[in-house]
């Protein structure tokens, strides 16, 4: 039988019954009307009524944030029924691509949420494997629900007061996403319309002491604070320059006040505030974006700038801003735009910290699209200018924090295996020293251990299966913009990272790819039990220079699906199943369309005959950890004659020995095959006859020293000779 041409067949084969492109779901990088994130009729452009039922028409644009209303005819009188809004409009809160998930809401007069739909996505997990229908399956759980309630993803907590949605297996990023948008959106606008009461703050107590610091001090002591946007950050070439600089600072304080304004012009700003408004200044000192912005125009409102306390939204209109001629504090910068703002709410307070946030235009480096995006920076008035200090303040945790909270035992045990793993293999020396070519359960102990746990627990149990994915995901985020909180949401494949990471650098890919791979496990214990169920003689590996030719197609499959992800993420996506991984793990062999079911089964059915062919042969993911596998910091160790030896070269499974009796560390997976019979004095050839040199020469057998070698018998000098005798 030609083994080549046939198993060449399969593969080709099982590649092609994957379609070369799935039909995009509707929202996935939908095209929305370009006017839908400024045009007063933004129902015009969407389809309001889908999430309000009973609404007939809708009002313009109101509040800030935006929000509309919606109508009902009765008798021809409207009656309003509730409110839609565009996420969008509220918050930029981006999903695992790095871009949010483009949302339109509705909300009834009471505050129920009355309906969902999800205008665009960037979302490529939710095209295969996942469909969107899931996403919009999880969305359907809001209805009913009251937008002042706590709503968490997990199980319900009736103690906590905490209502759980069921997430989305392999999708958790997104939904923790969605559910932080859903709940914003809906919060800001209850707040403007008077569903949920806004909070009410205790007032500050100033202490004034009658200083009046200079500038440097001000920013020391944090009562000048600053707000940097940089180029990158809305989607611009690196550049020197910021794209906006702003100070800022509280001016009610008397010595902060008097030492930004000057005494008469504060006393005069003072004089006109009335009992509980706060007014504030903020300066441009880089940057040639503005941070008064359009809107200011039309209609009188501030759209670049406002301020956040808590779950409250303050935005300035004209009436609300005040001249800034000048700042007389020693050593204030130069600025190119000024402003005080006043904010007239009793909801404010200066006892407690609040944030600046400039709404920047992003440009999207990938397609090229335009939207609104959040940047902020916190402010909170130094404890020395407070009565009492500052007040004790309680925040709520960021979504990763909660999920690392929640999941905290299960991220134990799996750190706790990645520890296991990692320290069983830096004592790998003794434990191959203790193997020999008959018996290597010191060694398969561990290893094959590692194996079923990492297939059932972290593969099937934990869906923490590292993909190609990922490793595309992450590229686009130190090219773009990378955010810690994006990759922390999913604690497993967070700590797996750093696990592959260091190992990789350390030892090369092999410990991962050999040994906790949850797909790679599962071939290699099914090549191993079809070995013990009498199919061994099917069991083949292919010819050197088959083998040679071959491994270099899945660098040729990282490199495409790379580049291809330059011009279309979601597209790189879709041909990234080229891993099985997701049909195996994350969704079920049995829960997806024939095609892709048919090419998992395929490769782990001919994993049977040969060892590891699709970790060999057209991995990605084991193509990306290759390459920097060759500046590990250690290698297996050889011996001068294992270049003309072929023993070991005939045990190694992944075929990484060459002719030459060389490990190609990038092709390795750590098996450790070769290292039982390193120090094998029976298996090893070049022990084997230096073992029956010795005993025939009734020399004895030394010790086997590092360099693979008994240590040499060094003869006694003559001095020692004579006084023996």
């Amino acid at each position: 039988m030609n083994f080549p041409a046939v198993l060449r067949n399969i593969l080709v084969s099982l590649a092609l019954v994957l379609p070369a492109s799935a039909a995009l779901a509707d929202a996935y990088e939908a095209k929305l009307p370009d006017e839908l994130n400024t045009a007063p009729q933004m129902c015009d452009h969407v389809p309001c009524g889908e999430v309000l039922p009973g609404a007939t028409s809708f009002s313009e644009r109101k509040g800030q944030p935006p929000y509309v209303e919606g109508y009902a005819d009765e008798n021809g009188a409207k009656r309003k029924v509730g409110y839609v809004m565009l996420s969008t409009d509220i918050t930029d809160t981006p999903a695992y691509s790095g871009k949010p998930v483009v949302t339109l809401v509705g909300m009834d007069l009471q505050g129920h949420f009355t309906g969902v739909k999800i205008l665009k996505h960037s979302e490529p997990i939710l095209l295969l494997g996942i469909p969107e229908s899931a996403l919009i399956r999880f969305n359907q759980q809001y209805l009913g629900k009251f937008i002042g309630d706590n709503i968490e993803i997990g199980r319900s907590r009736p103690e906590e007061d905490i209502i759980g949605l069921d997430a989305i297996s392999g999708a958790t990023v997104t939904v923790i996403a969605q559910n932080q948008v859903m709940m914003t959106s809906g919060t800001a606008v209850g707040r403007q319309v008077g569903i949920l009461k806004p909070t009410i703050r205790e007032q500050a107590k100033f202490i004034e002491t009658g200083a009046k610091p200079d500038w440097a001090a001000l920013v020391k002591e944090g009562s000048i604070q600053r707000l940097t946007v940089t180029p990158e950050q809305v989607g611009l070439p690196r550049g020197k320059e910021p794209f906006i600089e702003l100070w800022y600072g509280y001016l009610n304080q008397p010595d902060v006040g008097r030492a930004v304004l000057g005494d008469g012009p504060w006393r005069a700003l003072m004089s006109r505030l009335k009992e509980g408004e706060h007014a504030l200044f903020v300066i441009r000192t880089a940057g040639k974006e503005s941070f008064k912005g359009s809107g200011f125009v039309r209609g009188g409102i501030y759209d670049r700038v406002q301020v956040r306390q808590g779950a409250d939204s303050f935005t300035f209109r004209d009436l609300d801003a005040v001249n800034l001629y000048g700042i007389p504090a020693a050593g204030a910068p130069a600025f190119n735009e000024s402003s005080i703002f006043i904010i007239r709410s009793p909801a404010f307070s200066g006892a407690y910290p609040w944030k600046l946030v400039f709404l920047g235009n992003r440009v999207d480096r990938e397609t090229g699209a335009r939207s609104f995006a959040n940047f902020d920076s916190e402010y909170w008035l130094p404890a020395a200018y407070l009565e009492g200090g500052r007040p004790e303040v309680v925040k709520p945790d960021a979504p990763w924090v909660r999920v690392w909270k929640t999941r905290a035992v299960e991220i134990g045990l799996f750190a706790a295996l990645l520890l296991g793993v990692g320290t069983a293999y830096t004592f790998r020396d003794r434990l191959t020293r203790r193997s020999t070519h008959k018996n290597k359960w010191p060694v398969n102990m561990f290893k094959y251990t590692a194996w079923v746990v990492s297939i059932g627990y972290v593969g099937f149990g934990l869906l923490a299966q590292p993909s190609i994915t990922q490793v595309l995901t992450w590229f686009h985020a130190l090219l773009f913009q990378w955010k810690w909180e994006l990759f922390l949401t999913d604690p497993f494949i967070f700590l797996f990272w750093i696990f592959i990471i260091v190992t990789v650098f350390v030892w090369g890919r092999g410990l991962f790819c050999g040994w906790l791979c949850p797909f790679g496990s599962l071939s290699e214990l099914l090549y191993k039990l079809g070995s013990v169920v009498g199919l061994k003689r099917f069991q083949f590996q292919l010819p050197r220079k088959w083998h040679d030719r071959l491994k270099w197609v899945k660098y040729a499959v990282f490199f495409g699906l790379l580049a291809v992800s330059f011009f279309s993420m979601g597209l790189a996506e879709k041909l990234a199943e080229v891993e099985p991984f997701k049909t195996t793990f994350l969704v079920g062999l049995f829960n997806r369309s024939w095609p892709y079911t048919l090419f998992a089964a395929g490769l782990l059915g001919l994993s049977i005959f040969i060892e590891r062919p699709f970790c060999k042969y057209l991995c990605p993911l084991g193509a990306s950890l290759a390459m920097p596998s060759t500046f590990r910091w250690f290698g297996l160790d050889r011996k001068q004659k294992c270049n003309s030896c072929k023993a070991c070269g005939v045990a190694c499974g992944a075929q990484a020995i060459d002719a030459n009796g060389r490990i190609d560390q990038r092709e390795c997976l750590h098996c450790l095959e070769c290292m039982v019979l390193y120090t094998d004095e029976r298996a090893c050839p070049a022990l084997s006859q230096e073992r029956k040199r010795r005993t025939k020469a009734g020399l004895p057998l030394t010790p086997i020293g590092n360099d693979g070698y008994y240590i040499p018998i060094e003869p006694a000098p003559a001095s020692e000779a004579k006084s023996a005798a």
